[in-house]
């Protein structure tokens, strides 16, 4: 909780440059979003087509589980080029957000089009089971969608890998800010599990002649995309709701801050991300008391520049001359 202050009759707000940032970093995830779709694009027609010839029900909950992966990155490129849009009236701050409104869409289509439709046909195999077709063709569509999926995902890994830093995959796909990583990692090591279970199930009901393996199978790919879901729909959620920067972000704005000249005290400061690459900024600083009007319109501009070298994101900053009161 940060200690309420009085503020002085005129506050000093600085404000943001006029070119525009929204895309300055666009191009992290567009190349795996690229990869995913057109990886994805090739498996759902493999997919259905080895279903159509085998009878599958695993083949058929993956065939649409890709189609629903590549509707997904569809939509994710979508919210990359619309986040592009320069700010107007209405939407002073600019379009960043829009690429966490598209990626909690997608989490939602991979629920509702992936996993309730492979829980639906898990349940209708196990009920009303019937031997596989050529079960060699499933199991060859299978593999070499694995090693597509497998050349999908190592791109995303790739792209991720200079944001993550010194984090566990994890903590990164909790705490990142550009929303696409997260959703082609958990995507694409779903897809990955999937293909396993569809594997398996193919495997052991042709080993035991017993098709209910093959719906057991769906039912646990159903399942495993409700959960991938359920974690993006939260992630997104957050980021859709406003996240700050990070602590140690936060720890660096404060320092730079107290670093200033005639800065007397630290106040508070409030984050908000605006985008993935965009933070709103806006904080309180007590200054020498002595100090001229031009004095203090000289150092609201330094402490603006201190915080745009120390956090480039920083695309909308506010800096406030007040004083503090410690008994509020």
């Amino acid at each position: 909780m940060f200690p309420t202050v009085a503020p002085v009759r005129s506050s000093f707000v600085t404000h943001e440059p006029t070119t525009d940032t929204s895309g300055s970093q666009a191009g992290h995830g567009t190349k795996a979003i690229v990869a995913a779709l057109v990886a994805n694009l090739g498996i759902a027609v493999a997919k259905l087509v080895g279903f159509l010839l085998t009878g599958s029900a695993s083949l058929l909950a993956e065939a649409a589980h890709s189609l629903a992966d590549t509707t997904n990155q569809g939509l994710l490129l979508l919210g990359g080029r619309q986040a592009r849009r320069p700010e107007d009236e209405q939407h002073p701050f600019g379009y960043g957000q829009t690429r966490y409104f598209w990626s909690f869409v997608v989490a939602l289509i991979l629920f509702s089009l992936g996993a309730l439709f492979a829980i639906y046909e898990g349940v209708r195999k196990i009920q009303h089971p019937h031997d596989l077709e050529r079960p060699g063709i499933g199991v060859g569509v299978l593999v070499v969608a694995a090693v597509l999926e497998g050349l999908s995902f190592r791109t995303a890994i790739v792209e991720s890998r200079p944001l993550k830093g010194e984090q566990s995959w994890w903590s990164f796909i909790r705490t990142a800010k550009v929303p696409e990583l997260p959703v082609l990692l958990l995507e694409d090591s779903g897809a990955l599990m999937g293909l396993v279970f569809a594997l398996l199930g193919v495997g052991l009901s042709l080993a035991t002649g017993n098709a209910v393996f093959d719906g057991i199978a769906t039912l646990c790919i159903g399942f495993l995309l409700a959960a991938i879901a359920s974690v993006l729909v939260v992630e997104m959620r957050s980021l859709l709701i406003g996240e700050g920067v990070s602590d140690a972000e936060k720890r660096t704005l404060r320092a730079v801050i107290e670093q200033a000249p005639h800065v007397r005290r630290f106040i508070h400061a409030r984050t908000l991300h605006l985008g993935p690459e965009e933070v709103l900024v806006a904080t309180k600083v007590e200054l020498d008391p002595e100090l001229r009007f031009s004095q203090v319109a000289s150092c609201v501009n330094d402490i603006e520049a201190r915080i745009r070298e120390a956090l480039p994101a920083a695309r909308v900053v506010y800096v406030e001359p007040a004083v503090f009161d410690p008994s509020r």
